[in-house]
């Protein structure tokens, strides 16, 4: 089970960081991504952290604002949102794969074990 937190109601320029905590005890054998959905969209990609947490990768939009980190003695994925900007407003997932020791950036559904309920990212002008 994943239950993400964090999100809300911020301007132009402020930070976030969500959060994803896992239940379980094999959390550290997978690789966790991140994904949003703007209203009327489909989901898209935004990042994913191997299950060590050294190795992670970002998606265009996010390079140089958003970073991703991980604890894995809390069982805890984070995104950190930085100079947010009112097209970063979107729900926010976290969904996790079992790791193959290459770090997978799908769109689909399917190719994850497990799914957040998500969290709402609001950002205003």
């Amino acid at each position: 089970q994943l239950i993400e937190s964090g999100g809300g109601s911020v301007q132009t320029g402020d930070s976030l960081t969500l959060s994803c905590v896992a239940s379980g005890p094999t959390f550290r054998a997978y690789q966790i991504n991140w994904f949003r959905q703007a209203s009327g969209e489909g989901r898209k990609f935004v990042a994913t952290v191997s299950p060590t947490g050294e190795r992670w990768t970002m998606t265009q939009s996010g390079k140089g604002r958003f970073t991703c980190s991980r604890d894995n003695d809390k069982n805890t994925v984070y995104l950190h949102l930085n100079n947010l900007k009112p097209e970063d407003t979107a729900v926010y997932f976290c969904a996790a794969r079992w790791y193959s020791g290459i770090l997978v950036d799908s769109e689909n559904d399917a190719d994850y074990a497990h799914w957040g309920q998500g969290t709402q990212v609001t950002v205003s002008s």
